[in-house]
């Protein structure tokens, strides 16, 4: 049986939000979504371009909709995160493992989002044999992928 985890990545098109100001981008998940023959943006406030692609600084600013968001921001924007998307009209949002927060999980069950959170999006990203495949494996040992 497929996961909600796994069908999250059958969407078409995807924005990929960090801040580069404040940690690194996540290119592993911006890069194997676009391996993938993905349409996905980067959306990065510090206004660095990501893999020599333009980035944007807000989900507002994209060139058209998108229908998934993955988000892997320090824990203290991820609330404003969930928020935008939402107000983006996006309902399929990742929260990268331990970036998720109390109120950020309360708000996208208040504005109906379809979430997923606690774990690692680039191990569903990332094909051959990695260290996201080790973790793909033990989550799958553990019924939790």
């Amino acid at each position: 049986m497929t996961s909600s985890y796994e069908t999250f990545f059958e969407k078409g098109s995807f924005a990929v939000v960090g801040n580069a100001a404040r940690g690194s981008f996540p290119k592993l998940t911006y890069r194997g979504l676009k391996s993938m023959g993905k349409t996905v943006y980067p959306v990065d406030p510090s206004g660095k371009a990501v893999e020599g692609d333009e980035s944007f600084p807000d989900l507002a600013a994209l060139p058209g909709p998108v229908d998934a968001v993955v988000i892997e921001v320090p824990k203290e924007e991820t609330r404003d995160w969930v928020e935008r998307a939402a107000d983006a009209g996006v309902r399929d949002v990742w929260i990268h493992m331990r970036r998720e927060t109390p109120e950020a999980l309360a708000l996208a069950q208040e504005r109906g989002l379809d979430l997923r959170f606690g774990t690692c999006a680039v191990m569903y990203v990332t094909p051959g044999f990695t260290y996201h495949a080790i973790h793909r494996g033990i989550m799958k040992l553990l019924r939790k992928y």
